[in-house]
């Protein structure tokens, strides 16, 4: 057991998918995973393990925001062995060809900040995905009834954005679209020497002002579980 994670020894898989919402997690857990067992419920961030044809996966929620994954991701990795950590997650469209239910694969993370940059000091650090997974992704997603994305992303540190002008060069510059975690993901990932990978379902849309309403978030959402499980055991 850790601070954050009540599990004990030996109940976390090596993969371990990260939805932000720990009702995601159970979701995904009781509608994909076999045999799933509630693992973790300290402060509510509910972290499931079962298997997937026949391999074994952990479902734990992240949290909201680059600090709160970092803390999840941290424990998973350093004390409990994880070896592959995929989010997957909602995220809003900054680009027009980008659609509502669409799936975002993050190749690259461009930020502002994360809880690891002053370690790097004057240095701008570009996190990546793990090529392996990003690759077995885009080869899930082929095939599927739903438009696929592949490139960098822009992960924020506030929800509540009030700088129009950094969504306007992040959208000149071909960011597909913004969420809140993965790049401090990819650069733990980088760090630690393990496989990491964001996807996403694009929720809505900042050109637009469409969003997908909630009761439709979960059916969605299949897609990304689907191709998230496929890529980790390719």
């Amino acid at each position: 057991m850790t601070v954050h994670i009540g599990a004990e020894k030996g109940q976390i898989a090596e993969t371990v998918l990260m939805p932000g919402d720990p009702y995601r997690a159970r979701w995904a857990a009781e509608n994909f995973l076999e045999g799933a067992e509630l693992v973790n419920e300290v402060r509510g961030m509910l972290g499931f393990t079962g298997t997937y044809k026949g391999n074994r996966v952990t479902i734990q929620g992240s949290g909201m925001g680059m600090p709160s994954i970092s803390i999840y991701a941290n424990e998973l990795i350093r004390d409990y062995g994880a070896k592959t950590l995929i989010r997957i997650g909602s995220c809003g469209g900054m680009q027009p060809q980008v659609k509502i239910r669409d799936v975002v694969i993050a190749m690259t993370c461009t930020t502002v900040a994360t809880p690891s940059s002053t370690m790097f000091r004057e240095l701008n650090y570009a996190p990546c995905a793990d090529f392996g997974l990003l690759e077995a992704a885009v080869s899930a997603a082929r095939g599927r009834d739903v438009g696929v994305h592949v490139g960098g992303i822009y992960s924020s540190d506030t929800f509540y954005d009030e700088r129009p002008d950094l969504n306007e060069q992040m959208t000149r510059h071909g960011i597909l679209g913004v969420e809140m975690e993965a790049a401090e993901l990819y650069t733990l990932a980088n760090r630690y020497g393990v496989r990491a990978l964001g996807i996403m379902t694009v929720s809505d849309h900042l050109q637009t002002g469409e969003a997908l309403p909630s009761d439709q978030r979960e059916k969605t959402f299949g897609d990304m579980v689907e191709i998230a499980l496929e890529a980790a055991f390719a």
